[in-house]
């Protein structure tokens, strides 16, 4: 199987899983279902439970038992992304190609739907750690712990992303902004996996490294695509970190210095990942799938 082909059997049985989550009960509370159903199910790359799934499987394969922290972690990036998307933040009209859950519902709703995905999420977790066993509970509260503490990182990027608008800031700024408003996620993922599939700790830090590269080559593209993207595959306006006067790798470097970062981060993403061989081909794969996208 290429890496097209198992990209999308990931994303399949991503879709299928959070599926699963979607409530369809006739409640008083039925809108406020819809809408977080609205985001989850609206499409996106699913990259950070593919990121969990691939990197477990880097040690073992059956991917059920990672599967609740894949869920989780998707319904953590949703909530964000229907809160970077309101109005008293980045006011987005579009995601994905479709209204923004604010513009589809409204911001009330929008409000209430992101909060509902961030606690389902630490729901779903819970219920893993009720059903697992003693001897895995140690290494399931560490990722616990670590879920909790980058989610809270996420929060405090965007926080500063959006403090900082118009403002000139120092290059390793820009950074701390990148590492936690994207990074943080996306180190979690790999974390995740590595640690569910028993890895080493010397495996962990060289993970780790990984994905502390292509989270950070993550941003780095979003700041090209969001100036020199195709407005139509992105499925969302081209520009608005200019009008908003953000602080982008652009910005601070221009756009062909961007792009020589973010080639320069790629090749040491890809080199973290030399002692698995082959069996890494998938991530490392994943790495220039990051750096080459168009949306």
């Amino acid at each position: 199987m290429d890496f097209k082909e198992k990209l999308k059997n990931y994303q399949q049985q991503m879709n299928q899983e959070l599926g699963k989550y979607i409530k369809k009960q006739n409640c008083p509370e039925e809108i406020l279902n819809q809408a977080m159903g609205y985001s989850l199910m609206a499409g996106g790359k699913r990259l950070r439970p593919i990121l969990v799934l691939a990197t477990y499987q880097l040690f073992k394969k059956d991917i059920k038992k990672c599967m609740p922290y894949a869920v989780a972690i998707e319904m953590v990036h949703n909530f964000s992304l229907i809160h970077d998307d309101l109005p008293g933040i980045d006011n987005d009209d579009f995601r994905h190609g479709k209204p923004t859950n604010h513009k589809q519902f409204n911001e009330a709703t929008a409000i209430l739907a992101g909060d509902s995905l961030l606690n389902h999420a630490y729901q779903v977790i819970s219920e893993d750690l009720t059903q697992s066993k003693t001897e895995e509970l140690p290494k399931k509260l560490k990722i616990m712990r670590e879920f909790a503490t980058a989610v809270n990182r996420m929060i405090a990027g965007e926080y500063i992303d959006t403090e900082w608008e118009g403002k000139q800031i120092t290059k390793e700024q820009l950074e701390y902004i990148h590492q936690n408003k994207t990074g943080a996620l996306l180190k979690l993922s790999v974390r995740m996996g590595a640690i569910l599939a028993d890895c080493t700790e010397i495996e962990l830090q060289e993970l780790s490294h990984y994905a502390d590269k292509i989270g950070l080559a993550f941003q780095i593209k979003d700041d090209i695509l969001s100036e020199e993207g195709d407005e139509e595959i992105l499925g969302k306006p081209v520009g608005n970190d200019k009008e908003l006067e953000k602080c982008t790798y652009v910005s601070q470097y221009g756009l062909q210095g961007a792009k020589d970062i973010l080639d320069k981060i790629t090749k040491e993403a890809i080199g973290k990942l030399e002692r698995y061989g082959d069996k890494a081909e998938f991530l490392k794969e994943l790495a220039l799938y990051i750096q080459n996208r168009e949306k």
